[in-house]
């Protein structure tokens, strides 16, 4: 099988899907091994890039999904219903970075490193689809472990976690003294 007809079947198989589906899953469907796969969807790739077309492919860990070029959400909206849009507030967002950062993790240990009770913050996240419950954690009372999801993936514009910026030394010593004159200005001292 061509790259070429592999890519018409991988374009087939998106189209009717509307979500994401793993590259593993494209193989056996296709009974090839994944490397023809990924040829396939580079060709696919290179195909959108190089026409004038309104769609493209993005890459989410092992998974593949067809979607909309940015540039084409003025059109859409015109001819659809405006998406709801999360709105994620510094509470959301900070509590996003940290299961992001640290998972998995339980809402528990979100509440320690916040400094403030998570219930309401990681609910939205679940409702908007950004993290989701990934297990129970083996410990007393069995707390729900949460990690982030394809949406989060999606919605930040990144193939993987390992793709998330890293925090260096020095910024660190610069979040901890942003902290310090924080609790200052807070305590008045």
């Amino acid at each position: 099988m061509t790259s070429k007809e592999g890519a018409a079947i991988i374009e087939a198989i998106l189209f009717t899907m509307g979500d994401s589906v793993e590259i593993s899953a494209l193989a056996k469907a296709m009974d090839v091994n994944a490397k023809e796969v990924k040829e396939s969807i580079e060709y696919l790739k290179t195909k959108y890039e190089s026409e004038d077309s309104g769609i493209g492919i993005i890459e989410l860990e092992n998974a593949v999904q067809l979607c909309t070029k940015k540039e084409m959400y003025e059109y859409l909206v015109k001819i659809a219903k405006t998406p709801r849009k999360a709105v994620l507030t510094d509470s959301l967002m900070e509590t996003l970075s940290i299961v992001a950062y640290k998972q998995p993790i339980t809402r528990l240990e979100v509440e320690k490193i916040r400094g403030v009770n998570s219930d309401h913050a990681v609910n939205r996240l679940v409702e908007f689809g950004l993290i989701q419950e990934l297990g129970r954690l083996d410990a007393p009372g069995r707390p729900l472990l949460f990690g982030t999801t394809e949406e989060f993936l999606r919605s930040f514009g990144v193939k993987s976690l390992e793709e998330l910026p890293t925090v260096g030394a020095v910024q660190v010593e610069e979040f901890k003294a942003e902290a310090e004159q924080e609790v200052n200005v807070k305590l008045d001292i």
